[in-house]
C-alpha cells in the first residue's frame, strides 16, 4: 500500500498547531482531510460567536493546503458528557478540568469514530504536543478489536500496549489533557507535532504563509467555549451561593463570596483591603464557608495524602508491581505544567 493512499483525518481548531500537525501530514505524503469541530454554539460576552471565526480560519488552512475540508456538530455531546458533567462537579464544591473529559468523549472519541466510520480514516491526527510508543506506519497496521464490555476483560489476553509519551517541548507538553483516553483511540492516533517545540510550529507556519493562524492569540480558555470571565459565565448555570471567606487562623470571617465553586483549593482568594495575599485550604459546601492562609507557603496548603476515585489506566490494566505489592513509587500533577512529584500510590 503506497503512502499516498494512506487516509488521514486532522482536527483543525483554526489554530497554528493544528494547522501545522496537517502541514506536516501533507508533507509525509499522506491523503488529509480537515475537520472542524463546532461544539458550543452561543455568543461570548462580547456578542460574538468565535466559533464561526475558528471555523473560517480552519477553512482556510485546507484551502491552503488543498485538502477536503469538513464541519462537524457535536454541540448535543459536549452538553451532555462534557458541560453537564463540568456545571455538576463544580455544585459538589470540587474543580473539574473540561478539556481532560473533552479530549476523553469528544475527540478520542465522536471525532474518532466519525473519521473511522464515515471518512474512510485510516488514523487521525490532532495538534497535541504529545507523542505515542507506535511509529506511523504501526498505527496504519491497527485492525479495530470490538472490546469486551463490563470491568473484567481476559486477563491472559496478550496486547503490547500502546504508551502516551511527553512531547519534547517540556513547557508545551499536553499529555496532561490526554491522560483519560482509551487504548483503542491511542492506537489510531498521530500527533505530528509530538517532537517539535512550539517556536519551531511557528517558524514552519510562518515559512508556509499561515499568517492568519498565526496571528491568533493562544487558546488558554476552557475547550471551545474560550476565555470568558469565569465568575460571570459560570453564574450563568449555577444560582450564588454567598459565603464567608474564614481564617484558618482564628476563625475569624475577613471577607465574603458569591459560592464556594468560583473557588478551588490553592487559588488566591479575592479580598479587598488586606495587604498580603491570602489563598484557599478548604471549602465548606454545607456552610459556605471557604478557610483561607496568608502567604504562599502556610503550612494549611500542604497535604501529604490524596484520594482520587477510580484510576483510568492508559494500558487498560493496571501495572503489575501495583497488583502484586498494592502499592507503587510514581510521579504526580494535579494541574497542567505542573512540576512532576514523587509520591506512592496504594489500590
Amino acid at each position: 500500500m503506497l503512502a499516498a493512499a494512506r487516509r488521514v483525518v486532522c482536527a483543525l481548531s483554526g489554530g497554528v498547531d493544528s494547522a501545522v500537525a496537517a502541514l506536516l501530514l501533507r508533507r509525509r505524503g499522506y491523503q488529509v482531510t480537515g475537520v472542524f469541530m463546532k461544539n458550543w454554539d452561543t455568543l461570548d460576552e462580547q456578542g460574538v460567536c468565535s466559533a464561526d471565526k475558528d471555523c473560517e480560519d480552519a477553512y482556510r488552512v485546507c484551502q491552503k493546503l488543498d485538502i477536503p475540508f469538513h464541519q462537524v456538530s457535536y454541540v448535543k455531546e459536549y452538553w451532555n458528557e462534557v458541560f453537564s458533567y463540568l456545571v455538576n462537579e463544580y455544585e459538589l464544591g470540587r474543580t473539574p478540568n473540561p478539556d481532560i473529559m473533552c479530549n476523553k468523549h469528544i475527540k478520542f472519541n465522536y471525532f474518532l469514530r466519525y473519521a473511522l466510520d464515515n471518512l474512510g480514516a485510516d488514523a487521525v491526527a490532532t495538534g497535541h504536543y504529545a507523542r505515542t510508543s507506535l511509529e506511523d506506519e504501526e498505527i496504519f497496521q491497527q485492525k479495530h478489536i470490538k472490546r469486551p464490555q463490563g470491568l473484567f476483560r481476559n486477563r491472559f489476553e496478550v496486547r503490547n500496549a500502546v504508551k502516551l509519551l511527553t512531547g519534547a517541548d517540556h513547557l508545551k507538553d499536553q499529555t496532561f489533557f490526554l491522560s483519560q483516553i482509551s487504548q483503542d483511540a491511542l492506537r489510531r492516533t498521530i500527533f505530528p507535532l509530538g517532537g517539535l517545540t512550539k517556536d519551531f510550529v511557528k517558524k514552519i507556519a510562518a515559512e508556509h504563509g499561515f499568517h492568519h493562524v498565526l496571528k491568533r492569540k493562544e487558546s488558554m480558555g476552557i475547550c471551545f467555549i474560550g476565555e470568558r470571565n469565569f465568575e460571570n459565565f459560570i453564574l450563568e448555570y449555577l444560582e450564588p451561593r454567598p459565603g464567608n471567606f474564614v481564617s484558618i487562623e482564628d476563625n475569624k470571617v475577613i471577607g465574603t463570596h458569591k459560592g464556594c465553586f468560583l473557588y478551588t483549593i490553592g487559588q488566591r482568594a479575592k479580598l479587598s483591603g488586606l495587604s498580603e495575599a491570602w489563598f484557599v485550604v478548604d471549602k465548606d459546601a454545607t456552610s459556605g464557608n471557604i478557610f483561607v492562609a496568608p502567604s504562599t507557603d502556610h503550612p494549611a496548603l500542604y497535604r501529604d495524602l490524596l484520594r482520587t476515585n477510580r484510576v483510568h489506566w492508559i494500558a487498560e490494566e493496571p501495572p503489575a508491581e501495583l497488583i502484586r505489592d498494592k502499592m507503587m513509587e510514581c510521579t504526580f500533577r494535579f494541574q497542567h505544567q505542573m512540576a512532576l512529584v514523587c509520591c506512592v500510590l496504594q489500590g
